[in-house]
């Protein structure tokens, strides 16, 4: 009988150990113990046990992908800005109806004819308001006491047989009204306008005077409102430019307060809201015509 091939035994042999387990024979499994070993090892049917178990192509978590064997995250799956559906931005609008409140009222579609010719092609028109009827307090008074003054006292003067005197007290009054007829024109033709470039007043009659400030220019504004003025909803606006002393920096009696300077603000500081705004009601405009 022959020796069994291999090297002698020796019990101090650090690789002894090695060499036994990787010479133990594998048990057989039977089909019902579970797939995984394939009958190309000598083993029982089922599918065999691939290189690339658990490293191939496919979906992995969310955001990332795999390649080969190794985990690679996706570089499109950075963090992405919060999308807002259209039933979220519904509750911002106001319904054909109005049940919405609004925060800035609508705008006008065209300028007057008095402000279109202060306009220039490319500029965006935001709207024009007169001042205050409070504006015309002082000559809407003088014109009330001249009246019943002079008329009492014209009265007085023909009961004195002095025709002249009693002339003269009623031309007086029809300068006093004709004074007071200016103002009011003169009110009319007042306007503070609101564009997406600038803001600008424009007001006199036979000599017309046209004040402006850019809007990239205003470093700041306020409005203040008196007593009457919260009371009768008008206020004075002040607008500062670079510390710089300007033609249009004061202008009082102006109406809706609040809403102008929400106005003025967004234009200033969000003027691509502004234009979406513009644009939705104009679809909608179209959409209510069509129908």
């Amino acid at each position: 009988m022959g020796s069994p091939s291999g090297p002698p035994f020796d019990p101090d042999d650090p690789d002894r150990e090695r060499r036994e387990r990787d010479t133990e024979p594998i048990p057989r499994v039977g089909p019902d113990d579970g797939p995984g070993y394939g009958a190309g090892a000598g083993l029982s049917d089922g599918p065999s046990l691939s290189d690339d178990v658990g490293y191939g192509d496919g979906p992995g978590y969310a955001g990332q992908g795999r390649s080969g064997r190794g985990w690679v995250r996706d570089p499109e799956a950075s963090d992405q800005p919060p999308q807002i559906s259209e039933d979220e931005l519904a509750g911002l609008r106001a319904d054909a109806t109005g049940s919405t409140p609004r925060r800035v009222l609508p705008l006008e579609d065209e300028p007057s004819s008095l402000v279109a010719r202060y306009l220039f092609p490319t500029e965006r028109y935001r709207g024009e308001w007169k001042r205050h009827w409070i504006h015309l307090t002082t000559p809407l008074l003088i014109g009330i006491a001249a009246t019943f003054v002079l008329g009492y006292l014209s009265g007085f003067l023909a009961g004195q047989n002095v025709g002249a005197l009693t002339t003269i007290a009623v031309l007086l009054w029809f300068a006093v009204m004709g004074w007071v007829a200016w103002k009011v024109a003169d009110w009319w033709y007042d306007r503070f306008i609101l564009t997406n470039k600038r803001v600008m007043v424009v007001n006199g009659i036979i000599t017309r005077r046209v004040a402006m400030m850019p809007l990239v220019r205003v470093t700041d504004m306020k409005y203040e409102q008196t007593p009457t003025g919260r009371a009768l909803n008008y206020g004075t606006f002040v607008l500062e430019s670079a510390g710089q002393e300007q033609a249009l920096r004061e202008i009082k009696n102006l109406p809706n307060p609040n809403e102008l300077y929400l106005r003025v603000v967004e234009e200033m500081y969000e003027p691509q809201a502004v234009e979406a705004r513009l644009g939705k009601e104009a679809d909608e405009a179209k959409a209510d015509d069509g129908a």
